[in-house]
């Protein structure tokens, strides 16, 4: 699997277009500015890839600014949990809190399943759920490329921020010792913001949550 980051939009989030052969997720499209869709899109355009989904690992506005970009150009499905979807069906006041304007998106996501071994084209993960940061959070784990999208979740030296609705340090730190912490050390960490890192350095050196 090949993996490009682009660090976008005024929050410095990280979305990912990983590719499988000829075919490309997006995950978490954070984009605000077109100049940084474009930039994605000309990447898929160039490659003759298709775009088979975009999987979020949770509804935070960072995470979904350049959703309605994606789709409205693109077409294809959006996989989000359906653990808790109040983020989604909130949006417009969510954004608000930021000092954005949306009345939210005229769509549902499809339900990403929380399970072992989920198939979408070429890609196959098993979908981990990690709350803490956010109550719908996710996180993708590929065995044989050996590497998890951690969402925010877990960082490079830190952790997603617990203090927005339902937040919750403690449920953030079971998820990330239960179901990140138990992956291989050299499993290599995609976080949603920040430089990737992988989970035997997490363990020894994240100052909020040690081994």
């Amino acid at each position: 699997m090949n993996i490009i980051k682009y660090t976008v939009g005024p929050f410095a989030e990280n979305t990912y277009l990983l590719i499988e052969g000829e075919q490309a997720l997006i995950i978490d499209p954070g984009f605000l500015e077109d100049s940084e869709f474009q930039t994605v899109k000309k990447q898929i355009d160039e490659q003759d890839l298709e775009l088979f989904a975009v999987v979020l690992t949770h509804a935070h506005v960072d995470h979904v600014l350049g959703l309605q970009r994606v789709v409205d150009d693109f077409d294809v499905p959006v996989y989000l949990s359906d653990k808790d979807r109040h983020l989604w069906n909130n949006f417009g006041s969510q954004a608000a809190m930021f000092g954005f304007t949306s009345d939210g998106f005229s769509f549902d996501p499809e339900v990403l399943p929380i399970i072992d071994k989920w198939n979408i084209g070429n890609f196959s993960f098993d979908v981990r759920y990690t709350p803490g940061h956010a109550p719908d959070h996710v996180s993708l784990y590929s065995k044989s490329d050996g590497i998890v999208i951690a969402g925010d979740a877990l960082f490079k030296e830190g952790i997603g921020r617990t203090d927005l609705y339902k937040g919750d340090f403690n449920v953030l730190e079971e998820s990330i010792r239960e179901q990140l912490y138990s992956l291989p050390d050299d499993t290599i960490v995609y976080p949603g913001h920040g430089e990737k890192t992988t989970v035997g350095h997490e363990k020894q050196a994240n100052p909020f949550v040690k081994e």
